[in-house]
């Protein structure tokens, strides 16, 4: 490819780029980093890597790989995903573990598919995003993924803030939780039916299952599968120090972080499934009188949660506490609500980090981490802690079901880039999706998408409001409109070349349609 030196017209000067069609090979220099402060928030010091192991694999590479994978396997445990989980268990029992077995399975190759692209560029998903789409679709794509990060940011915060009040048995209001969050795997003993609990993992069917059984299964899609996600994991990647003109060391740093990730989603997976099985040999078919009497008998102070009728049982965060130390005793009350706790705590931390890698990206800031820190938390905090002023616990905990459809809207947006720029010879080299990857990730990506915007129609018709109706429809207009066009953009990376509208004229370098691949230094500086 020939060299040239290439002017950004919205973005400072990129140095030493090559720019080609969107069928020729993308190679440039990394964007400047200015003198003071590394382009990068936390990767001014990356882990060195075992050079002296000859194995084919080795324990010793596996754990100076290890820590991407884990960190982000913790937002498969937030509050929003373990909520899912023992609504699934008090619903449907064990009949919808295979979907959360197949939604954690889809997860592990998405993430595969982030950290290939953080170990192949040298840059995470937002950095590229920003090299490759035109100023308006890139500020589109940062607004919807921020969004993103906002919903699952108030899911933790929301979590924290009712283990507060659970621990502190109300002592604590929800605004002085939210509070607490802003500074700053429990286990019962039931003896689930191993029979029916490993009928209900690999058996995809779910037997008498009504419609509210159904849109559970959509809904645990919807929480395990999450877009700030997959950004976050393209860039946590880069904290390893890969020479990536040696692909030897490229396809051994991916063999790795597969390997890690696949072990830190297996033990999310589990715990998750404890979740479940808990509260479907305890909770299922559970009455709300059955429970009312239960909590009486235990001296419990939320009886009055569960009116004195034959209705199923209906649980969330809070409910789901308060049923286990009316059943289990006082101390499954407390333990819960420590684990959400720490559910909270630890998932929060994904969000921050997802934040200040999605805005440095998106935007080429180069503020202070304690300034990004503050912004991206903020945005964060302050809805939720409005919220939580105005609102008392039970209208809290059903503002998971919102921030679930909120993200269910997001995930083309960080499902769609991913597969596109990992599908690029010109961006991946030798290290881009095959025919299989390219077909079984478009497959993937539109039943995903499918199954969530399916979830999104049941909760707007259960608003039962005319003028919602309506402002709904206008913004799925343009919501599907931006959908489609990077799906179009999709498409011309997965080889539908008649849709690529550059091949009529050279609209690619005008466009932004080129991608910088940091390259490493010829010397030490």
């Amino acid at each position: 490819a020939a060299r040239q030196e290439v002017q950004d017209p919205v973005e400072p000067p990129q140095e030493n780029g090559v720019i080609q069609s969107t069928q020729g090979l993308y190679s440039s220099t990394s964007p400047p980093a200015s003198d003071d402060e590394p382009f990068s928030t936390y990767f001014e010091e990356k882990v060195p890597i075992p050079e002296d192991v000859t194995q084919v694999f080795s324990f010793r590479k596996l754990w100076a790989f290890t820590g991407p994978g884990f960190l982000m396997s913790i937002a498969y445990l937030d509050p929003g995903n373990i909520e899912s989980d023992l609504q699934s268990g008090a619903k449907a029992g064990f009949k919808l573990l295979w979907v959360l077995l197949g939604a954690t399975i889809i997860g592990l190759l998405l993430q595969r598919l982030a950290a290939r692209l953080g170990v192949v560029t040298g840059m995470h998903l937002a950095e590229v995003c920003n090299r490759q789409y035109p100023t308006v679709p890139r500020i589109l794509l940062w607004l919807m993924v921020e969004l993103a990060i906002i919903g699952s940011d108030m899911q933790e915060v929301i979590g924290c803030a009712i283990a507060f009040n659970l621990l502190s048995m109300g002592r604590i209001p929800l605004w002085g939780g939210v509070l607490i969050t802003i500074i700053d795997t429990f286990y019962v003993m039931v003896r689930p039916d191993q029979g029916e609990l490993l009928k209900g993992m690999f058996l995809p069917y779910c037997e008498n299952c009504d419609s509210a059984q159904m849109e559970q299964a959509v809904g645990i899609v919807g929480a395990v599968i999450m877009p700030h996600n997959i950004y976050l994991h393209s860039a946590l990647v880069k904290s390893r120090q890969i020479d990536r003109g040696n692909k030897k060391e490229v396809k051994e740093a991916n063999k790795y972080y597969f390997i890690e990730s696949t072990i830190a989603l297996f033990i999310s997976f589990l715990i998750n499934v404890f979740v479940v099985a808990v509260f479907a040999e305890a909770f299922y078919d559970k009455t709300n009188i059955e429970v009312n009497a239960k909590c009486n008998a235990s001296g419990s102070p939320h009886t009055d949660l569960f009116p004195l009728d034959n209705s199923t049982l209906q649980v969330d965060i809070f409910k789901g506490g308060v049923v286990l130390g009316c059943f289990f005793g006082p101390a499954a009350l407390y333990i819960w609500a420590i684990g959400i706790l720490a559910a909270g705590q630890s998932s929060t931390m994904t969000g921050t980090y997802s934040g200040q890698f999605v805005m440095e990206g998106f935007l080429n800031l180069r503020w202070s981490r304690f300034a990004r820190v503050l912004l991206t938390r903020s945005i964060a905090i302050f809805p939720t802690l409005l919220v939580a002023i105005f609102q008392d616990v039970q209208h809290l905990t059903g503002m998971n079901d919102f921030l679930n459809v909120l993200q269910s809207m997001q995930l083309p947006f960080a499902l769609i880039p991913i597969l596109t720029f990992t599908s690029l010879t010109s961006i991946m080299d030798d290290f881009a999706n095959g025919l299989v990857w390219k077909i079984g990730g478009g497959v993937v990506i539109l039943v995903v998408c499918a199954i969530n915007m399916y979830f999104v129609v049941v909760y707007v018709t259960s608003l039962n409001s005319v003028a919602l109706y309506v402002l709904v429809a206008l913004l799925c207009i343009a919501y599907l409109s931006f959908v489609c066009y990077l799906a179009w953009q999709c498409l011309i990376a997965l080889g539908v070349s008649c849709l690529d509208v550059s091949c009529l004229g050279n609209r690619v370098s005008n466009n932004r349609h080129a991608v910088f691949i940091e390259e490493q230094p010829a010397y030490d500086t």
